[in-house]
């Protein structure tokens, strides 16, 4: 990925174009998970909870619409 700087651009501009870029490729939520080794059992024990909370939260938003 490049950002080249455009004519009578500032740099304030060229730096908000570039950390946009960065924000829609998603590189840093990459980044963040490749920081570390997961192994995949503990990316199974992970994507489990989040789901089990990811249903609490449905069900609750789910009662409170009801009363």
């Amino acid at each position: 990925m490049a950002v080249i700087l455009r004519p009578g651009e500032s740099q304030e501009s060229l730096l908000k174009r570039f950390r946009k870029e960065v924000a829609e490729e998603g590189i840093l939520s990459i980044v963040r998970k490749k920081r570390w080794y997961i192994s995949k059992s503990e990316m199974k024990r992970i994507k489990l909870r989040k789901a089990i909370r990811k249903a609490r939260r449905r069900m609750l938003r789910q009662l409170k619409r009801e009363e």
